[in-house]
Order: C-alpha cells, then structure tokens, then sequence
C-alpha cells in the first residue's frame, strides 16, 4: 500500500502587500474603485507574490489532466470514450482550443494521462494510474492505493512546475464522462439532488440526460456515506484525473501560488481541495462561469465570483484560459499607470471665494 497523501498547512496571501496595492489604486490617476474587479485583481495577486506592485506574470502555465470515467459505458456522453485518447494526441500536436487560448494569453499547456482507456505516449502517461476509472454507479471509481497515486501526482506536478517557474497555474480538464463524476461530487458536498447538478456536458439529448441522471442518482448515494471523507470521496466517486486534480489545486495552495479555476470539472476538485487542505480558495480565482448547472453550486459553495461568463462549457481551462489576459492587466495597472503626483494632477478641490464686497453690499 502506498502512503496516504498529506498537505501542509496553507496560510493566506499576504495581508500587508494587498492593502497596499489598494492604496496605491487610490493613488493612480482614476476615480477610487473606477477599474471595478480589475483592482481587487491586482490586490489579490499582491498578495498572492507578496509584494507591490507584483510582477508581470511570466509563466502560466496550463496542466491539462485527462482520463476516461467507466461510467460512459451507461450512455451518459454524446461522444464515445475513444475520443479522449484522440483529444490527447490533438493536445500534444498543438491543435485544440486550449492550445490556441493559451497562446493567446502568454501561457503555455502540458498534458497528463492520469486514467485514458488507451496507451499513450510516453510524455504525457509518466504518472498514470490506470486505464479507465470503474463505473460509479456500482463501483468505487479507484482504489486506495489508485487515489492516493492520482493525489500524489496532482501534488507532485504542482511541485515540479513552481520549481520551474510557474508563477500562476490552470487545472484542464479532459474525459468523456467526466462531468458526471463531477455532478456527483458537487450534490455530495453541497447536498443537491441529482437533477439539481445535472447538464448537458458534451451537448447530449434528453434521452441520454435521463440516463445521466441516473447514473448520478445511483452514485450519490454510494457517495453519501463517505461525504466527510475527502479521500474516500474521491475514491468512490471520481476518477484519477479529478483526484489528482484535487491533489495539484491543494498543494498550489501551500506554495503560494494562484490559480484560475475552470468550469465544473476542475469546480468539483477545487470543492475536494478545499477539505484537503482547509484555506486552499483563497488562492483561487474562478476564471468564469460554466453553463453546467452545478458549477453555480461551486461558486456559490466556495464563495467566488467568476471574471467571465461567456456561456462556456468546454473545459480543458479554456474558460480559465480565457481571463489570463484580465489578470495581466490587473498587474500592468498597478505597476504602469502613474499616480496623480507623478502627472501633477491636483485632486484637491479649489472652492470659488465668494466676494465681500457684494455681501457688504447685501448686508446695508
């Protein structure tokens, strides 16, 4: 058996550095709170780095974890499961969405087989835990020895790309049947019905979002007992790439390091992570807002509200992709733009003295 998984204790951004960044805002040639969500941004990554201004974010970096879920056997999914073995080799070869957004934003993708139904190559499968995940509608999705190895991994990846220079990181996500293990994650820790968390994910019919349904309806409640235990949890309920997702937005959280969170895939791991290691949401921001119905439910339960809502939903980080560029401003605003001193720009009002000579004149 493998050792469990433990984090260390995560402590907060830095206080200090965020309430100077505000009073610099203050400072800067606009009206006090004018640039809106654009400020409380830049504030949040002072003190995520610590100081003010923060610097330029030089290397975003988006990891992209994939894995089949052998719930998809049910007919939950408009796509058969060969098609994430397919969606990994366009990953590696530069051609989907996220790759293109990530270029976009100034950030770069690395992609990890944590659970694909085939064998990949030998740059992405270096952490894989098994093909496939059980079905959890009947079954645990793992066993204790598989979550902790997708935990592990999660945690391993966050060490392996701070040490490199990561300065803010994305969780993707890619699976066919993966959003419903993370339905059935989100009703658990937030107490919803099955119908509650449901969606349409890859775009299916009502024929096949009735056997969705389903499928949720029967993995909750094999869930419902381990609710309290993130672990147990995870192993019942999720495959290896949303453990290991759990795993990598936790420990991004005890080395100090920010993170978008995505739609509801990721959603539903950051929920994880937060029981994992208590505190973990506060170096998280939500990039936008999924149209799955349960990542409503996530934001609300992590109390985040996201930057974009472009009717997104599909996945790999694009949505956290695309607000990258949101948070590069938020730091070019507080390290660029001058403050009324440095342009001579008096803020002081000059009342009009009123003449004495008319009120004398008035008065007799």
């Amino acid at each position: 058996m493998t050792d469990p998984v433990e984090f260390d204790t995560v402590n907060p951004p830095d206080e200090t550095a965020r309430r100077a960044a505000l009073t610099r805002h203050e400072q800067l040639t606009k009206p006090p709170g004018s640039l809106g969500r654009i400020e409380e941004l830049g504030a949040w990554l002072a003190a995520c780095q610590g100081q003010c201004p923060p610097n330029l974010l030089r290397r975003p970096r988006i990891v992209v974890f994939a894995g089949d879920h052998g719930v998809a056997t049910r007919g939950v999914s408009a796509y058969p499961s060969e098609v994430t073995a397919q969606m990994v080799a366009n990953f590696v070869a530069g051609g989907a969405a996220i790759n293109v957004l990530a270029d976009a934003a100034g950030a770069t993708v690395r992609v990890v087989d944590m659970a694909v139904d085939a064998d990949t190559s030998d740059e992405v499968a270096a952490a894989k835990v098994r093909r496939s995940s059980a079905p959890i509608d009947v079954e645990d999705a793992l066993t204790e020895d598989e979550v902790d190895a997708a935990l592990a991994a999660g945690k391993s990846i966050v060490d392996e790309e701070v040490d490199a220079g990561a300065d803010l990181l994305v969780a993707g996500d890619m699976g066919i049947g993966n959003t419903t293990a993370a339905a059935v994650l989100v009703a658990a820790l937030t107490g919803s019905e099955p119908v509650a968390v449901v969606g349409r994910g890859t775009g299916i019919d009502d024929t096949t979002w009735m056997r969705k349904t389903a499928a949720i309806r029967d993995a909750l409640r094999r869930a419902k007992p381990v609710t309290a235990d993130p672990v147990a949890l995870l192993r019942t309920t999720a495959g290896a790439d949303i453990a290991a997702m759990a795993g990598f937005l936790a420990q991004a959280a005890v080395r100090r390091t920010p993170v978008v969170l995505d739609g509801v895939v990721s959603g539903a791991a950051a929920l994880v992570a937060e029981e994992l290691a208590p505190g973990a949401r506060s170096w998280w921001v939500a990039g936008h807002r999924s149209t799955e119905p349960a990542h409503a439910l996530v934001l609300e339960q992590l109390d985040l509200e996201p930057l974009l809502d472009l009717k997104m939903r599909l996945g790999e980080g694009t949505g956290a992709t695309a607000s990258i560029p949101l948070l590069t401003m938020a730091v070019r605003i507080l390290s660029d733009m001058a403050t009324f001193a440095e342009a001579g720009i008096t803020t002081t009002a000059t009342a009009t003295p009123t003449p004495t000579a008319d009120i004398d004149a008035d008065a007799t």
